[in-house]
């Protein structure tokens, strides 16, 4: 194995808060890396100390010679006088050699993702457009090893999924952080988690990680347990033995230090507690009638009717710019509808959580503050009342962080905080807006069974697909153009749906060209027939067809099951992008073979 990265003793510290201590690992060629932990653990610390954006207390971080590095921040920075174009284009520095197509290859790329302007003004641009941009910028410096610090924030979904399939074909060496579980499961190879100051290396996907942590915690319980009978034993003879402090006794003298110091680990899991219950919503919950809306030339919705029903989970999706926030101030009343009209049920109490919400704070304000200025104290339920501390203690704000200046929270602790403020005013209609942004994969699950259980309605705009398929069950589908397409199922139902559409299209547009659309298409596609050779080359599609799913279930089992070396992960890896390919193409020509013979 070539090594690509060795990191030694890494050690840091803030005032007297341990992030982490002698964090030691390897990183290799090939390897895919996730990097997890709860918020405030030190991931983006940790990664900004690899990247060379901090420095450690303690430790060395040592790259092989010659290494291209790609980093891909949070939030990127741009020269705002560039242009898209120009501002795509990566510094002389960091590629390797003179690249004639290098513009070609950046326009296309651009293309791709949606970037079609490329005289256009970086400054000019949205965020998530600008994070597209740093996507296309890093990748095309192509590197050896890439840095990416939350990709899929502020990503629509075909564009996570576009850099989630480059990534897992790609034989590039990266280490990232991301909440989006299935784009760990996809594209990782390792997981790497923060504990409680300590790492751990899991040689697997995300599913296999969390198996082998839940054995990891419940292997530390089984240890812990024997620690503390043992302390006790130990604590009997001290007391037992106070003048027995002679050469021979020593030994468990230090044993019991030993004992006592080991036996003082916290293995509690510090989640968020989330068990408001919601208020009383009544059978009417809203209407749509006729609701058109336009900014200009921008249609968003066009003559739409619905009628809500209660406890309706719905999740919405469609590319950035087609319309989903601009719907939600819609339903909300903050915006009026160009005609038609909505009518709202009495009993319907909002809650809203919202991209920009978390910056409605007055950050001169202390947490604690800033909730007692909405209630001293929050109804749970009918029986439970909770001061505003006690209320803030269940979304992980101990007393001292409590006293903290909003300034001074991270991005994940002010998502917690809205989130507290949001929910303690009990809505029974929930609106979220991307609240999968910056928490943490914890918090993320303990909100998901929130919302399992969650008495009320419940409208998601969402780019987690993981969280979606948990959540709701319908979608409504922007398409642009005022189109809101409504589909009964999550969102994995939707996808597979979507492609199977755009093959079948793909496919008479196939037939059809240069065709005019009069009969004869219709006699040309009369015509068709298979042929001897064509069944031949049916039925054997649909023998390898049988044969590849058999040997990428084998292979993905394999996988997960952790069993494998590091070479054999990385081979088992591509053999499945491979079969991932041959089944792609397979169905395809078997697809059009099969519309010959209907």
């Amino acid at each position: 194995m070539v090594s690509y990265l060795q990191v030694e003793g890494l050690a840091k510290s803030y005032g007297d808060r341990l992030l982490f201590s002698d964090v030691t690992f390897g990183v290799y060629q090939g390897d895919k890396i996730g990097l997890v932990a709860q918020n405030g653990a030190g991931k983006s610390t940790l990664m900004g100390i690899l990247a060379g954006k901090e420095s450690p207390d303690e430790g060395s971080v040592v790259f092989r010679n010659g290494l291209r590095i790609g980093y891909l921040e949070q939030t990127p920075v741009f020269a705002p006088e560039a242009t898209v174009l120009e501002a795509a284009m990566p510094s002389v520095d960091v590629v390797a050699n003179e690249d004639w197509n290098l513009e070609d290859r950046a326009k296309s790329m651009l293309g791709t993702l949606g970037l079609h302007d490329t005289d256009a003004w970086v400054s000019t641009l949205s965020g998530g457009q600008q994070k597209r941009l740093a996507i296309v910028r890093t990748l095309l410096a192509e590197p050896d090893f890439l840095f990416l610090d939350e990709p899929t924030n502020h990503l629509d979904i075909a564009v996570i999924e576009w850099l989630e399939d480059y990534l897992t074909r790609q034989r590039i060496t990266l280490l990232m952080v991301t909440h989006d579980r299935y784009f760990l499961d996809r594209v990782c190879s390792k997981i790497m988690e923060i504990d409680r100051g300590q790492t751990y290396v899991y040689e697997g996907n995300f599913s296999y990680y969390l198996r082998r942590r839940e054995e990891r915690m419940e292997a530390l319980s089984s240890e812990l347990s024997r620690v503390k009978n043992l302390l006790r034993t130990e604590l009997e003879w001290m007391r037992r033995q106070p003048q027995a402090r002679g050469s021979k006794a020593k030994y468990r003298i230090d044993n019991f230090h030993d004992l006592e110091r080991r036996s003082k680990v916290d293995l509690s899991e510090r989640n968020v507690s989330l068990n408001m219950k919601s208020s009383y919503i009544g059978s009417k919950i809203f209407e749509a009638r006729g609701v058109t809306k336009s900014f200009g030339d921008i249609r968003i919705l066009r003559d739409w009717s619905y009628t809500f029903a209660r406890y309706e989970r719905v999740g919405i999706v469609g590319d950035n710019g087609a319309g989903k926030t601009t719907f939600i101030k819609l339903l909300l009343g903050e915006i009026e509808p160009d005609s038609g009209h909505f009518d709202i049920g009495e009993t319907v109490r909002w809650g809203y959580y919202s991209q920009a919400g978390m910056t409605g704070f007055d950050e001169r304000k202390k947490v604690i503050d800033a909730v007692r200025e909405i209630a001293e104290e929050v109804t749970i339920d009918d029986k439970t009342r909770l001061s505003a501390s006690q209320f803030l203690s269940q979304f992980l704000f101990s007393p001292e962080q409590q006293q903290k200046y909003i300034y001074k929270l991270s991005g994940g602790e002010r998502r917690r905080l809205y989130l507290a403020t949001v929910l303690m005013r009990r809505p029974n209609f929930l609106i979220l807006d991307e609240p999968t942004n910056d928490l943490d994969i914890m918090t993320l699950t303990v909100l998901e069974d929130y919302l399992a259980g969650f008495k009320g309605c419940l409208i998601v705009v969402s780019h987690d697909r993981f969280f979606l398929d948990r959540i709701v069950d319908h979608l409504f589908v922007f398409k642009g153009n005022g189109v809101v397409r409504d589909f009964p199922g999550d969102y994995t139902t939707y996808r597979e749906s979507a492609k199977k559409e755009e093959r079948e299209a793909r496919i008479v547009k196939e037939n059809t060209d240069g065709e005019k659309p009069s009969g004869r298409v219709r006699q040309a596609q009369d015509r068709q027939r298979l042929t001897f050779k064509e069944k031949r080359e049916k039925e054997e599609l649909e023998r390898q067809l049988e044969e590849y799913y058999a040997e990428k279930t084998a292979l993905e089992s394999e996988l997960n099951s952790g069993e494998s070396d590091h070479l054999r992960l990385g081979a088992i890896g591509e053999r499945i992008n491979e079969l991932t390919e041959l089944i792609d193409e397979a169905e395809m020509r078997l697809l059009e073979l099969m519309e010959k013979e209907d």
